[in-house]
């Protein structure tokens, strides 16, 4: 049961303790998301409204003002092992609370951006990681839109994992023959065939027309791997 408390020092699992700061559709989501893989999560924002609406959702949900350092070291947010800032509108809410969250020492902290130069200043204030969810979501559906891929994840180092239906040049061959990572620079991890289990690929795994790959490497070469004839 959440509780509406403001300065009570929380015990959480340091290793599994994560607070999401702005409980909108992205914090929310994640937060969310969180709860379900087992983890304590802390939600806080400013407005009564969203905290209200995930009160009995998340472990904790607080009305604060993440801004202040002082507000979050009395929540006990310095305990925390990760922090997310959610915050997507406002950009100065949205970098004064990372400068609150670095002033407390927190060792991993997500920044959630909406343009390149919030990312940018964020990394540069102290942020460890930053995403950007409509830049993401956009590229994942214009993968997904032209049917070469079934399912697409990008890292941000330009490192993707995607599923995709077995190319032409693949099919009735072991993948040693096909010789993938050689012409394409990508690796095959895994196959899934109609009406059987996944299997981890080997040089010696036989794909056949209408097998499931599962490849990871460079994004534009998963692409141009992906868009072979099929």
């Amino acid at each position: 049961m959440a509780k509406f408390l403001f300065s009570e020092q929380y015990a959480f699992s340091k290793g599994d303790s994560v607070v999401v700061i702005g409980l909108g559709r992205f914090g929310g989501a994640v937060a969310n998301s969180l709860m379900r893989l087992g983890h304590d999560v802390m939600g806080i924002d400013c407005d009564a409204d969203p905290v209200h609406a995930w009160a009995d959702l998340l472990t904790h949900a607080v009305q604060a003002d993440a801004t202040n350092s002082m507000v979050l070291r009395q929540l006990g947010v310095a305990d925390f092992a990760h922090a997310i800032v959610g915050i997507g509108t406002d950009l100065a809410a949205s970098l004064m609370t990372l400068m609150a969250l670095t002033e407390l020492g927190i060792k991993d902290i997500w920044v959630k951006a909406l343009t390149h130069e919030h990312g940018q200043i964020a990394l540069r204030i102290g942020a460890h990681h930053v995403v950007y969810p409509e830049a993401d979501m956009g590229e994942r559906v214009a993968n997904l839109i032209t049917g070469r891929m079934i399912d697409f994840i990008e890292f941000d180092d330009g490192f993707a994992l995607a599923k995709i239906h077995a190319p032409l040049p693949t099919h009735d061959r072991k993948l040693e023959e096909s010789a993938i990572r050689t012409k394409y620079g990508v690796t095959v991890v895994g196959l899934k065939r109609v009406n059987q289990d996944f299997q981890h690929a080997t040089p010696s795994t036989l794909v056949m027309p209408g097998d499931l790959l599962i490849v990871s490497g460079p994004t534009e070469q998963i692409q141009r791997f992906a868009g072979q004839a099929k």
